[in-house]
């Protein structure tokens, strides 16, 4: 299999495919750069318009995006002390005082050269891990697909943090749209209410978009973010090779840092932020000098930004071979790759090996271009961004949403659909309902559905089928421990907190 991941590598240096990623990065820098704004929501923007790409242009732009957003991020947490990102968050403790204090432009040379470590780091444990994993997923029959499809809905829901009831209904949501449509054996229509456009079920980008692209714009519009403003030539600025040798010292703090944020990654529902905060811990436990971090120690910025760029291509190993997403972002990505035909899950690797290994790549050439474009640009160029208008911002990307909605099928009521997502995603970001269980709903739900009744169909009906293997019996033990893990964990801490 790992022959493949090298046959896989000419077709990432094709023209098109290349110039995807380079586009891609850039993008998502300066969607990280605006607070307010994900690389969760640029995907599912950029989703609808990649219908006619090829899938290697498509992915290659998504994971353009996912290593840019990741470190723009860094860019106003360092100026403003606003993250741009969730993942951001721990960057603004050093960050920002270096900018204090005349050192805002080599806090973001070692906030470029830690993510792009870190993404380096994260691609290369894509390309190791997740072949061998698939490989064992292809013996996989229809009873184990089922529970490992129960046991990544119970993950997202109970590991996500937050309130598992308000999970569980999220989840139960997208459980519901996915079985919208006509019946896949019987063909009988469910959940259509007479609707002719909703016979083939509800399309996943319609709700992407709806539900992860339009709140936050949403917010943009209704409370607009006043900024002192930036001044680019006030940076304190060099050449960023120039600044490489001051960071040497930080090698133990990046191989930590990358250990981190690749274990996280892998972890349903734990993302960037995590990692961030953990790692930057660590090092500050392990440092010499603890009592300068928070005060503007590089060191700080570099714990942070590896760890979170870590997290992004790990967060894709239990994605594609088990469809199964770390992250929001990675369930967004899911829903790219169902749009091109391509079905998560260990056939991907058999099916289409040029395809994902060539994201893999894609991944990799993205991480080690934010050293290329985000050091050389992100301290003048994108550092202006922050002073563009966000009533305007928001109103050009909700005229993007609405292009690339209605141009799916050429009709409106796709755009009512994706509004009315939109709302319902509004209401539920409101409620502190989280979202990416709604996503891991719709992707597993059908998922779970048709290789249940392709159980049951060869148990001749008997439910015990699905407890008849012990492959099964560990996924059915594993789901019970996420389920119950939380629980026993928490009674467990009061009860030492009692003591």
């Amino acid at each position: 299999m790992y022959n493949d991941l090298l046959h896989a590598l000419p077709n990432v240096f094709a023209l098109t495919n290349f110039i995807a990623v380079v586009i891609g990065v850039i993008a998502g820098i300066v969607v990280g750069a605006m607070p307010g704004l994900s690389a969760t929501m640029a995907i599912s923007v950029l989703v609808p318009f990649t219908f006619g790409l090829e899938p290697l242009v498509a992915l290659g732009l998504m994971a353009g995006i996912y290593n840019g957003a990741m470190y723009g991020g860094a860019i106003p947490a360092v100026l403003l002390r606003i993250p741009g990102t969730p993942a951001a968050v721990a960057t603004t403790f050093d960050g920002y005082p270096m900018a204090q204090r005349g050192e805002g432009g080599f806090a973001l040379q070692v906030a470029v050269v830690s993510s792009s470590i870190g993404g380096i780091a994260s691609a290369f444990a894509l390309m190791l891990l997740a072949p061998p994993l698939s490989r064992v997923t292809l013996l996989f029959g229809p009873s184990e697909v089922f529970w490992v499809a129960v046991f990544g809905l119970a993950s997202i829901i109970f590991l996500l943090g937050g309130n598992p009831v308000k999970g569980l209904i999220s989840a139960c949501f997208g459980v519901f749209v996915s079985v919208i449509g006509s019946d896949p054996i019987f063909g009988n229509d469910r959940f259509t209410f007479g609707r002719l456009e909703m016979l083939d079920g509800i399309n996943i980008v319609i709700l992407l978009v709806g539900l992860y692209a339009l709140p936050p714009v949403i917010d943009l519009l209704e409370t607009p973010l006043k900024t002192d403003g930036v001044n680019s030539s006030k940076l304190g600025t060099e050449s960023i090779w120039k600044a490489l040798p001051r960071m040497k010292s930080y090698w133990k703090t990046w191989l930590r840092g990358s250990l981190i944020g690749i274990w996280i990654g892998i972890l349903p529902g734990a993302g960037g932020s995590m990692a961030a905060f953990m790692s930057y811990n660590e090092a500050r436990r392990t440092s010499k000098t603890p009592e300068t971090w928070g005060e503007g120690e590089p060191e700080g910025v570099a714990a942070a930004e590896v760890a979170n760029n870590a997290d992004t291509a790990s967060a894709l190993i239990p994605a594609l071979t088990l469809g199964i997403p770390g992250t929001a972002v990675a369930a967004v990505m899911l829903g790219g790759l169902l749009v091109h035909g391509l079905q998560p899950g260990p056939m991907l690797f058999r099916d289409n090996p040029d395809i994902v290994f060539g994201f893999m790549w894609q991944f990799l050439f993205g991480a080690i271009l934010l050293v290329l474009l985000g050091g050389s640009l992100a301290t003048n160029s994108f550092a202006r961004l922050l002073n563009l208008p966000r009533p305007l911002l928001g109103a050009v990307i909700i005229v993007l949403m609405l292009i690339g909605v209605y141009t799916i099928h050429g009709r409106m009521f796709d755009v009512y659909l994706m509004l009315g997502f939109g709302a319902i995603g509004w209401v539920m970001d409101r409620l502190k309902f989280p979202l990416p269980p709604v996503v891991l709903g719709l992707i597993l739900g059908g998922f779970a559905e048709e290789n249940l009744r392709l159980a049951l169909r060869i148990g001749r009906g008997d439910p015990m089928i699905l407890f008849q293997n012990t492959t099964s019996l560990i996924l059915v033990a594993l789901t019970i421990a996420v389920i119950v893990g939380p629980t026993l964990k928490r009674r467990y801490f009061d009860s030492r907190m009692k003591m």
